[in-house]
């Protein structure tokens, strides 16, 4: 049985178009332009149905990039943008904007580069996110430390219905036995029904960027697993940033081995109707 995949977690990026001030040649594999056309090989030798193109950059500009890009292309079903939370009313202006493309699904802001680590704790912010999630939207949530794992669960305390979900299970610690103070985190997050988890950007997250392998990651996809439920874990191929890490193909297989060690109706939710039902897209016809 071929289960249909949403890779809730593909990025682009056009260096001729768009400005992203953080990919320098200092990020070696990644310091160019990535296009569709690179990707779609992969994503049929992956065996993946459809994908989600998440923001690379905090501006306009990435937005309406990557909403161009879902019109020329059917397998891309929706778009993690970005509005600027600073300013709610501005927030409202591009909310109302951006929604009349039916393909703008979410949006996320790139707070790992933020210099506060409490960055989302400001009053604008929670405004601006009470809009998003008034409008039905979800956000995705960039974290890498401990500090951003607090402002998740403090988020959702102020704005109960603000679906979020949490990239790349917020760069676990793998060189621990044990989950730690990530997985006390971790804990906290889940216990919120509206936090999800997103299984990806493991290859590079691992600290072994040549020699991981679905054993490597294993233990740790099936305590997340077991630790949200299979209704809010999903799977994202991280690429470009796969590249760095055996490349997208290569993160795919991974995943796919671990979850096919599940029954199938617990693949199925992981591998696509979470994100359906998360991002509110459907898988192409």
């Amino acid at each position: 049985m071929t289960i249909p995949i949403i890779d809730t977690h593909q990025h682009l990026w056009d260096l001729s178009k768009v400005d992203y001030p953080w990919i320098v040649p200092e990020t070696g594999p990644l310091y160019r332009t990535y296009l569709p056309a690179e990707l779609e090989p992969q994503i049929e030798e992956a065996g993946v149905t459809a994908t989600i193109m998440v923001q690379s950059a905090n501006s306009y500009t990435d937005t309406v990039y990557m909403l161009d890009q879902t019109d020329a292309h059917d397998w891309m079903v929706g778009v993690v943008g970005w509005v600027p939370l600073l300013n709610p009313e501005e927030t409202g202006r591009a909310l109302e904007r951006f929604t009349q493309n039916p393909n703008f699904k979410g949006m996320r802001h790139t707070i790992h580069g933020e210099p506060d680590s409490h960055w989302l704790l400001q009053e604008p912010i929670y405004e601006s996110l009470q809009l998003l999630a008034d409008a039905g939207l979800p956000f995705d949530v960039v974290a890498t430390t401990h500090e951003h794992l607090e402002c998740v669960s403090v988020v959702g305390g102020r704005i109960p219905n603000l679906k979020m979900v949490i990239d790349h299970l917020a760069q676990p610690p793998f060189e621990e036995g044990e989950p730690g103070q990530w997985g006390e985190d971790m804990r906290i997050c889940a216990q919120n029904p509206n936090v999800y988890a997103k299984i990806s950007g493991l290859g590079t997250a691992s600290g072994d960027l040549e020699g991981w392998t679905a054993d490597s990651v294993r233990d740790l996809v099936n305590w997340t697993i077991d630790l949200f439920g299979v209704d809010r874990c999903m799977c994202g191929g991280d690429w470009p940033v796969s590249v760095l890490a055996g490349g997208y193909v290569k993160a795919w297989t991974a995943y796919k081995q671990i979850l096919s060690e599940r029954p199938i109706k617990e693949q199925e939710r992981i591998l696509n109707g979470t994100a359906q039902a998360f991002y509110s897209v459907s898988l192409p016809k």
